[in-house]
């Protein structure tokens, strides 16, 4: 099996989306992260849901956990207001990692070894310069643990 059979269009968001709106958007289509794509339509970033999850949650949450639990549970649960008017750009890594990009010739355990070397829970799969969608590791693994 090629990354051209296990790939399902996949929705992309780009820097100037509105971080609150890419958090609905995973939330809305239980995704495990986003692509993040440039003015021609190339991936630029794949964004996992937890990129997305540190703008909106304190940075001193984030260096201690225990503090968290001190806040209020109102509070506590309205955490992704901080969003606002924040945007997908802030959620980028400031190093650049590896981008999980292949092409739809890439086999199954081309696909697992992309992933686990960058750490993402999805891979954009590109087809002749064009985005074709994505593999995500629940696609994956359901594929390969077939008997």
């Amino acid at each position: 099996m090629r990354a051209r059979d296990l790939a399902v269009e996949f929705p992309t968001v780009t820097l100037d989306t509105p971080a609150l709106e890419a958090a609905r958007l995973l939330a809305d289509q239980d995704l495990p992260g986003l692509i993040l794509i440039g003015d021609d339509g190339r991936p630029l970033s794949i964004l996992p849901g937890t990129q997305v999850l540190r703008l909106a949650v304190p940075a001193y949450c984030q260096d201690d956990p225990a503090l968290a639990r001190v806040v209020d549970e109102a509070h506590a649960d309205g955490f992704l207001r901080r969003l606002g008017g924040r945007t997908v750009r802030e959620s980028l890594p400031e190093q650049p990692r590896e981008l999980p990009v292949t092409d739809a010739q890439a086999t199954v355990l081309e696909l697992a070894a992309l992933m686990a070397r960058t750490r993402s829970p999805l891979v954009a799969v590109m087809d002749q310069g064009r985005l074709l969608g994505a593999v995500t590791l629940q696609s994956l693994l359901d594929h390969a643990l077939l008997p």
